[in-house]
């Protein structure tokens, strides 16, 4: 096996509002200005929104110091994709495969070493970001809400690679609170996308939701580094972005049945699961856009995308 992918693994397991009117003199001028408390929290609600969520390819673990991935500067520069400041991040984890929706629910998120065979350094690497326990409450309550009628919580758990590691470029200060979601292989893609559905309202609480996996992932399929991808590869992914692109999203859905080579690009679902959770946030007629293209390894793909709502300007 090419020696830049070595081996990671995913775990199983009431007052009125008062008008207020300001009289400011300067020089022979006078401003007025007139507003309402109400509007104030109007205006501050909606500047706090998150108006994309978001679905990021993480490939190696060694993205985190391998700065010749095509991926690790887009990462790097993430600030310029969503320059907002999130309240909190909620990620979704192909390397977290529980029967049922499960949070970790915690003060302090753990590094997690999900893998091995990796140089050194990347075992002293750590992302101490502070948990976000409320957060996960609000998870649970919205799942349980739309009919999830079964979501657990671990108050052990920290954070995988598959979230840490993108999180180690796109936010290195990590002082931005963390929950981390998993994923049920067992259940379908349109369960995973119901998920997202469901907690679509934390975007408007400030939530940043981001899927992260591969959008593909066969690490049997992996040849040396500059290997152009293989044509199963590239029919599956130009078929996964003009679905994406132009809203086919039941398609993607249907992943199984309608894309070609899709137990090739994903023989296990784990990380494909992400986008649609990602995807059903955004909202139905949410627009799709590209983000970042590239590949790695003749069949890793590093696609990313990014899911505006409708709504959004």
């Amino acid at each position: 096996m090419n020696k830049i992918f070595r081996l990671c693994y995913t775990s199983s397991n009431n007052s009125t509002p008062k008008k207020e009117e300001t009289n400011r003199e300067s020089g022979d001028s006078i401003v007025s200005i007139d507003t309402t408390i109400e509007e104030v929290e109007q205006n501050k609600n909606k500047d706090m929104k998150m108006r994309d969520t978001f679905y990021i390819s993480h490939g190696s673990p060694e993205l985190a110091i391998d700065e010749s991935i095509p991926a690790w500067k887009f990462l790097k520069s993430w600030k310029e994709v969503c320059p907002q400041r999130p309240s909190a991040i909620l990620i979704i984890s192909g390397h977290w495969d529980t029967d049922v929706p499960t949070v970790n629910t915690v003060d302090h998120n753990d590094t997690i070493y999900d893998f091995y065979g990796f140089p050194r350094a990347m075992y002293k690497l750590k992302y101490p970001a502070p948990g976000a326990p409320e957060l996960a409450k609000r998870v649970k309550e919205l799942l349980t809400s739309a009919g999830f009628s079964r979501v657990k919580e671990d108050r052990r758990r920290g954070l995988d690679h598959g979230a840490w590691v993108p999180l180690f470029l796109m936010y290195p200060e990590a002082d931005i609170p963390v929950c981390q979601l998993s994923v049920s292989t067992g259940r379908g893609a349109t369960y995973h996308y119901n998920m997202g559905k469901a907690l679509a309202p934390l975007k408007d609480e400030g939530v940043l939701i981001i899927g992260s996996g591969s959008a593909t992932h066969n690490l049997r399929a992996i040849a040396p580094r500059n290997t152009p991808p293989a044509p199963w590869a590239s029919a599956f992914m130009s078929w996964l972005k003009t679905s994406l692109l132009d809203g086919r999203y039941e398609d993607v859905n249907e992943y199984e049945e309608k894309a070609p080579y899709a137990k090739m690009a994903h023989p296990w679902p784990d990380h494909f699961f992400p986008l649609h959770v990602a995807m059903g946030a955004a909202g139905e007629k949410a627009k799709a856009k590209v983000i970042h293209d590239s590949w790695d390894g003749g069949s890793m793909s590093y696609t990313s995308f990014g899911f505006a709502a409708a709504d959004s300007s």
